[in-house]
């Protein structure tokens, strides 16, 4: 890795990002902190830090739930190992300058992900190449009020139909229900978490009001911290995000559907 990034600089490119990841096969808490000195003394501005997640349908899940040695399941660190390399992760990134500004990345001031951010924003964007999808906020009718619809289109060639008229074979539109569900998970992401005041505006005052009783109830669990202007996860919700994401997820009146 460290050859690569030295290659990297030498031909001009600065704006490098290093991921790691807490939990694999073999991976102890000693082997973890050096994993971190090495990312820190490169001096990339950016770093991704994921938690393993083993599918139980897997291979590697099954082995684990059955006790078995192959894919060296034995091997892997426990949920409570994982979690303290995870905080670890934090601290040692945050004294080094590289602050968490999302659950699994942190970057120096001026470097976090922009297109990153696009998506966890729902705002658009434009994919290119080989099953690369877009996103596009648009009104599905001429004239149409509310919130506005968004569409995601699984190639280039239908966001392209759609813009010159076309009806695009495979694309989802999103309901103004679906995108205030993801307004929520997707925002408490961020660790600024999610402007209430926005979500608002766009969305009307109702979803927001029958979403914050879900944000009480994580709040008396010490999930998430909440005051009138924002939401945002705690340290143990960036933990347990899943299971806080889990809260508002259901409440769409409409799937997406096919075109």
């Amino acid at each position: 890795m460290l050859d690569d990034l030295k290659r990297l600089r030498a031909a001009g490119i600065a704006n490098l990002n290093v991921d790691l990841i807490a939990g694999l096969a073999g991976q102890t808490l000693a082997s973890w902190r050096e994993s971190l000195t090495v990312l820190v003394e490169s001096g990339v501005p950016h770093a991704s830090v994921y938690m393993l997640e083993v599918d139980e349908d897997s291979r590697l899940g099954r082995e684990m739930l059955s006790g078995g040695a192959r894919y060296h399941a034995e091997l892997v660190p426990s949920d409570e190992t994982i979690a303290r390399m995870y905080e670890t992760a934090i601290a040692t990134l945050w004294c080094a300058g590289l602050k968490q500004y999302e659950i699994s990345n942190f970057a120096r001031p001026g470097f976090e992900s922009r297109h990153n951010r696009r998506y966890w924003e729902r705002r658009s964007y434009l994919g290119l190449g080989l099953d690369a999808s877009s996103a596009l906020r648009a009104t599905r009718e001429p004239g149409e009020q509310g919130p506005a619809y968004m569409l995601r289109a699984t190639t280039t060639d239908d966001l392209h139909a759609y813009l010159d008229g076309a009806e695009p074979a495979e694309t989802a539109w999103l309901s103004p229900a679906r995108q205030h569900e993801e307004a929520w998970f997707l925002g408490l992401r961020m660790n600024e978490g999610v402007r209430l005041s926005a979500l608002r505006r766009e969305f009307g005052s109702e979803p927001v009001e029958l979403a914050l009783h879900a944000v009480s109830e994580l709040a008396e669990r010490g999930l998430v911290e909440a005051n009138s202007q924002t939401v945002r996860l705690t340290p143990q919700g960036r933990l347990l995000s899943n299971e806080v994401f889990q809260e508002f997820l259901g409440a769409a009146d409409e799937e997406p559907s096919a075109q």
